[in-house]
């Protein structure tokens, strides 16, 4: 296989003796760990040249791309090395999941953790960057038979009456005092805001920053 035209610094990676370097692979958006895998140097190679996602399984000793079979293509925006050069990171892109579990991310077990730590955190938010790619999918390819389809053919009035009407079930909910309804509305209601944050073009990460700036220790 050729070398691709970006230059890949070979001396500085110290790959073992089977010709394999350990890859983290990294939500670039949510600073999630996704999962773990190897590469040699021909993914390496082939990740540079198409900009998605290559690995070596060691079980079937072959080359593979990620999303070959499932679709959850992972679009690489960057590739670090560690300052030893034995280990590699893909900042990406994900399309779907990256767990064949369907989970966003493989590290979805928790073996241990500190009272501290007890509280999701950040992780939680990978479900609503997932979604949010979900939904501009569906943005881009209407999909026939999809919910988020129609509601981007029906329009922004459409969404918006969607967004009030979803709103005012989280108020009802609320005033029932049924936490097992509040939970079920309050993720209608944060998906038809995806939805409208898409049709306006306004990034999640846009609000997250906002909400960010206003919560910075003075």
């Amino acid at each position: 296989m050729s070398e691709p035209r970006l230059s890949i610094p070979w001396d500085a990676l110290r790959f073992d003796e089977r010709g394999l370097i350990p890859v983290i692979v990294q939500d670039v958006s949510s600073g999630d760990i996704l999962m773990f895998a190897f590469a040699n140097r021909d993914a390496l190679i082939q990740t540079v040249q198409t900009g998605e996602a290559h690995f070596y399984s060691r079980s079937r000793q072959a080359l593979w791309r990620k999303g070959a079979t499932s679709g959850n293509v992972q679009r690489v925006v960057r590739i670090r090395y560690d300052c030893d050069g034995d280990c590699l990171l893909y900042e990406v892109e994900m399309q779907g999941p990256a767990c064949h579990e369907g989970t966003p991310s493989c590290f979805h077990r928790t073996l241990w953790a500190a009272e501290a730590a007890a509280s999701p955190g950040r992780a939680s938010l990978a479900v609503l960057t997932l979604l949010e790619r979900v939904i501009a999918r569906r943005d881009r390819e209407r999909p026939e038979g999809s919910y988020t389809t129609y509601l981007f053919d029906k329009g922004l009035d459409k969404i918006l009456k969607k967004v009030g009407e979803e709103a005012s079930e989280v108020i009802i909910a609320a005033k029932n005092t049924s936490p097992d309804e509040l939970r079920y509305e309050a993720a209608d209601l944060l998906y038809h805001l995806l939805v409208l944050l898409r049709a306006a073009r306004v990034p999640l990460e846009a609000v997250l920053e906002e909400l960010a700036a206003r919560h910075k220790p003075s």
